[in-house]
């Protein structure tokens, strides 16, 4: 593929890092506590769409919360990435719980088990 190919794919992580560092220090709503880890951004190649994976440390209902001060914050991180990568049009934004973590420590855990299952 040509350069201007992978366009998507560069934009998604520009959109990585503006969105971590907007939450990190812009985001001033109280649903959005505790560690919020942007992981991943998958945008459409037709740059209408952006997902944005995102890791929260605590329980269920901090998720819950964190994911509803997301989507209330949706608009206000759209219009700033619009601004900031000086883009004509920017993505619709859809936040989703990344839970890859919890399944890798999961993974872990099984493989430990077994391990101590065939030592004896």
């Amino acid at each position: 593929m040509t350069v201007a190919g992978h366009r998507h794919e560069r934009i998604a992580e520009e959109i990585r890092h503006e969105v971590s560092g907007m939450i990190t220090g812009e985001l001033k709503d109280p649903r959005i506590a505790g560690l919020v880890t942007v992981t991943e951004v998958r945008i459409s190649p037709d740059l209408k769409l952006a997902r944005i994976f995102v890791s929260v440390l605590g329980s269920e209902e901090e998720h819950a919360s964190t994911l509803k001060g997301l989507a209330a914050a949706a608009g206000f991180i759209r219009r700033e990435l619009g601004l900031r990568l000086q883009m004509r049009r920017s993505p619709e934004l859809l936040f989703v719980l990344d839970r890859s973590e919890e399944y890798s420590q999961r993974i872990d855990e099984l493989l430990r088990e077994t391990k101590k299952q065939e030592k004896p």
